[in-house]
């Protein structure tokens, strides 16, 4: 039976970071995958992932994103690919919408620098916006955007090239936790390991059936448009963006976007979104073929409020959402085996955190405690 130090069962977006951070410190560690690394199938594509320090969810998460900031940086000088581009990120909203004061409190609170822009300096800087006089703007200059399958790819790889072992198209039929250590089967072989790492994405129900916590999958769509006026679009001029001006006109949620991305790092054209837990599903049997109907509500935010950026709609992809009960991520270790370490619910916010939760899942799995803040994390919460 092949053995290792740690397994990790998933090598999306946490799986690989956690297996890249092990395999640098030296640790003998099989990543299983049941599908290709990486793939299209879960959380981690579309070309582009938001990342931001002034966090609106909840200011603890704002010493995590500093630690991320700095493990892009080290994964870029690395691997030599550039994965992270500073954009800034304009957010904006009602005064009282979350986005906007939340995103204020954890700027004082961190001390973070930002700026508030009135009606009519938002429509000097960024006049590509059309929003109702009574909103806010609020501005940060550290924002920008992750290119997730370059992430998922540059983590797997350089993990390999420190001695990581990894396998695509390889699922886990079954996993066992003894006192002895761990134990995972697959199809093709048994594998025994004294610390297995939890990473199933959108498959975790099947993969955790005993935590004790109710996760959602919800299917979400992305759309891309070529905008009426692309050159105000442009990758350097445009920031990131988020809006929320719900529930005027019916909408919900959060849109948001980027800038236009340069030919070859992919979709052409504008892209928008919705952030907002949608249709749910099962990841095993889900719609994956974009209908008339996904970019709709995104178009009809775009055009409103983005109109240059209401052109002809060129993309749509769907991409899947594990929901946590209260929209935080859920990182811990098994209340049940002290050998299993898990990473779940990353509710549609959690790629930004990719590289500092590969290094907690490290930590958690080897050490049994992190020195980053993740308590509040913890499934403690929901009483486990």
């Amino acid at each position: 039976m092949p053995t290792f130090d740690a397994i990790i069962l998933g090598l999306g977006s946490m799986g690989s970071a956690a297996a890249f951070h092990l395999a640098r410190r030296g640790v003998k560690v099989l990543g299983l995958e049941q599908h290709s690394i990486p793939h299209a199938l879960g959380s981690h594509h579309g070309f582009s992932r938001m990342i931001r320090l002034a966090y609106f969810e909840h200011p603890d998460y704002v010493a995590l994103l500093r630690r991320s900031y700095a493990l892009w940086d080290e994964l870029e000088r690395e691997s030599g690919q550039k994965l992270l581009h500073i954009t800034g990120g304009l957010y904006l909203g009602r005064p009282d919408s979350e986005l906007v004061t939340g995103s204020i409190r954890a700027a004082k609170e961190y001390n973070l620098p930002h700026e508030i822009l009135d009606g009519d300096a938002l429509r000097k800087r960024f006049p590509q916006f059309t929003v109702p006089e009574d909103s806010l703007a609020f501005y940060e200059n550290k924002a920008g955007f992750l290119l997730p399958e370059a992430v998922v790819s540059t983590h797997a790889e350089t993990a390999m090239r420190h001695g990581a072992e990894l396998h695509g198209h390889e699922p886990a039929i079954e996993w066992k936790s003894t006192a002895a250590g761990v134990t995972v089967r697959t199809a093709k072989a048994t594998y025994h390991a004294a610390r297995l790492i939890i990473a199933a994405g959108a498959w975790t129900n099947d993969v955790l059936r005993d935590l004790g916590v109710e996760l959602k999958v919800t299917r979400q769509a992305m759309a891309w448009f070529w905008p009426r006026q692309p050159e105000q679009f442009a990758l350097g001029r445009f920031p990131s963006w988020a809006l929320d001006l719900s529930p005027r006109e019916s909408f919900r949620g959060v849109h948001y976007g980027f800038p236009m991305a340069p030919p070859g790092m992919g979709n052409p054209g504008f892209k928008a979104a919705l952030h907002w837990p949608d249709e749910g599903c099962n990841p095993a049997t889900v719609d994956r073929t974009p209908r008339d109907s996904d970019a709709a509500e995104v178009r009809a935010a775009v055009e409103r409020y983005i109109p240059a950026g209401a052109g002809p709609l060129l993309a749509a992809r769907i991409c899947l959402y594990t929901n946590s009960p209260d929209g935080h991520f859920i990182v811990d270790r098994h209340p049940l085996h002290d050998n299993v370490t898990l990473a779940c619910g990353f509710s549609g916010h959690g790629f930004k955190f990719v590289s500092v939760m590969g290094e907690v899942l490290a930590d958690l799995a080897m050490k049994g405690v992190s020195a980053q803040p993740v308590d509040f994390l913890r499934l403690k919460r929901f009483g486990r």
